[in-house]
Formats: structure tokens, sequence, C-alpha cells
């Protein structure tokens, strides 16, 4: 177990803010992890469990005590002729993951290549890209109650999961901490290819898992800057859902505006494409800039504080509420 003081947490955040936490610990297994939650000091305390920081906006040092898995490992935990289920540690890196199952010709997460992030995180968030969400390879999430110290092991349909949310994220269940997430992986490979970028690198060439991982990270690293050069927490805003009849409003004056079916019969819009609109694509305030390749991302340019990323935020939100009369929400996580 790992215990530190005034611990700077510029490499636990990809927008890599000089931000510090009164406490740091990292703890190896779950019987560390138990100590911890036990300790009456630690019960005390205000506390916050991270991965790599890829979601998180520190606005502020943070007074209490942050908490980050070392837990490793990837182990085939059981086997038939269609699937192999893949027993992973929450602090895996989840592309090297990704990586690992395409090398051994399982599929169901390849879309999903370079994400950013750590895998406990990452069943936390249900990422998704290009057709694929993460909450359709799980098969079990075990994960430790902060309330009662028990663990407990959640099927995919316990999680709660939704667009970039589980119950792990929502306030009102009782707080958890993710040890180990199970994907369930396919020997015979179900492509989804659905996206019209994904569609149109992969034109004219063999499909496989590695030519759709290929591809994939292809089109990120040519539309998202990479965090260890510009520091960005990938896309800020979470796309949003709105009714048919404010859609067609939109589509009245803005003909082309791209769109996407969702649940319950709504549409699914591009922030990127809105933000666009507003003119903020390639802008800068400061230190802080609006990505030109992906209006969606918000970058620091050196040197920016928390608060002035949230200020760069809440303008575009403004702008893009004003304009469309559409309520965009922060993907990224602030912590005051």
């Amino acid at each position: 177990m790992r215990i530190e003081q005034n611990f700077s947490l510029e490499k636990y955040n990809t927008f890599h803010l000089p931000a510090k936490t009164r406490w740091f610990m990292e703890y190896e297994n779950e019987d560390d992890l138990q100590k911890i939650l036990h300790d009456e000091y630690f019960q005390e305390c205000l506390s916050l469990h991270i991965g790599k920081g890829s979601n998180l906006l520190f606005i502020n040092d943070y007074n209490g005590i942050i908490l980050h898995s070392a837990i490793r490992g990837l182990e085939v935990v059981r086997e038939d002729d269609s699937f192999v289920w893949l027993r992973v540690g929450a602090a895996e890196v989840w592309d090297e993951v990704v990586a690992y199952a395409v090398s051994k010709g399982w599929g169901g997460i390849e879309n999903l290549s370079l994400i950013p992030g750590e895998t406990g995180a990452a069943a936390v968030q249900n990422i998704g890209a290009y057709g694929m969400e993460i909450k359709d390879a799980i098969e079990t999430v075990e994960a430790w109650n902060q309330l009662t110290f028990e663990k407990h092991v959640f099927r995919a349909d316990e999680c709660g999961y939704g667009y970039r949310t589980s119950r792990f994220k929502d306030p009102h269940q009782d707080p958890h901490i993710v040890t180990y997430v199970t994907l369930k992986l396919h020997k015979q490979p179900d492509f989804k290819l659905s996206y019209g970028t994904l569609q149109d690198v992969l034109k004219d060439k063999e499909i496989t898992l590695q030519a759709v991982r290929d591809a994939v990270i292809a089109i990120r690293q040519a539309k998202l800057p990479d965090p260890e050069v510009l520091g960005n927490a990938g896309s800020f805003f979470m796309n949003p859902v709105i009714d048919v009849a404010h859609f067609e409003k939109i589509r009245q004056q803005y003909p082309k505006i791209p769109s996407y079916p969702s649940a319950e019969g709504k549409i699914k819009v591009p922030a990127g494409w809105l933000i666009e609109q507003c003119g903020f694509k390639g802008k800068q305030h400061g230190e802080v800039g609006v990505y030109e390749k992906q209006a969606l991302v918000l970058v620091n340019l050196g040197n920016a504080t928390g608060d002035e990323i949230a200020l760069m935020a809440e303008s575009i939100r403004s702008a893009v509420k004003d304009r469309f009369g559409i309520e965009l929400m922060p993907e990224v996580k602030y912590i005051a």
C-alpha cells in the first residue's frame, strides 16, 4: 500500500492541472482496500476514487483522500466454443486490454480502442465509441460498498447502465469501488461498422479485428489530441438527446444538421457540431482552447487552471443554449 501527503495530481488528470490532494492512497489488492475502508480516519475524511483522471476537472486542490487502485491482472476464467470470459483488474490500462483481446482474436471491444483511462473507470463511465459501449461486453463488475464494506458482484443488467452512466456514478446509490471487471468476448467477432467514418477508412480492406482497431486508432488520432502532448479530457460534453419536434424546428434553419436515432424515439445531436456552429472551434482564451480539429474537446494550452477551463465550458454551454435551446451536459466530472 502506498500513502503520500500533499501529493501532486498532475499525472492523475489528463488536463495535467497542478492540483494537489491532502492524502493519496494506492492499494495493491482487495485486502488493502478493506483495511482502508475500515479505517476510522478514512471514514471521517472526504474521499474520491479515481483512475487516470481522463474524465476529471480539478477546480481546486482536493482537501481529502484520493484513492487509486493498483489492482492489475488479465485472467481467462471461463470459455466455450463461442465466448471467452476475461477477468480484468481495475487498474489495467483500457487500451492495453483492447490490444490484448484483439491479439487473441476475441471481439466485442475493438471499437473502443485508444479510449484513455483504466478498466475500472471505463466500467463506471460506460465508455462508448463507434456503435459500441463497454456495457455490451460486460458480464460482471466486482465492487466494494464503501458504507457496508461488503463486496458485491453485479451482473451487467444490475449496473444501471445508460449513456455514459451507471449505478456507480449515481449519487443516489450506495458508493462502490470497482476492483475487477469480467468481459464476455466473442470468438467469432460480430463487427459493428455502421459509422460512416469507420466504413470509409475500412473501404476495400479485409475486415479483421486488427483492421478495425487500426481504423479506430487512425480516426481518433486524426481528430483528437494526445493528452500526453496537449492536456485534455477527450469529449468534454455528452451528445444531447432531444425530442423530434425540437429537432425538426432546428432542422428548418439548419437543414444539414447531423443526427442519430436514440432511445424512445428521440434524436441524438452531435455536441461538437452545435459548438462549431456557435463559432468556438479553434478559439482560445488565455491558456484554454477549443481544439481546432474537434470542437467537443477543450485543451490546456500550457498553464490553464481548472477554473479557466470551467469558465470556457460555461461560455460554450450558454451560447449553445441561446442559439439552439439545447442544454449541453458535461461528460467531465468537476471536482471542487
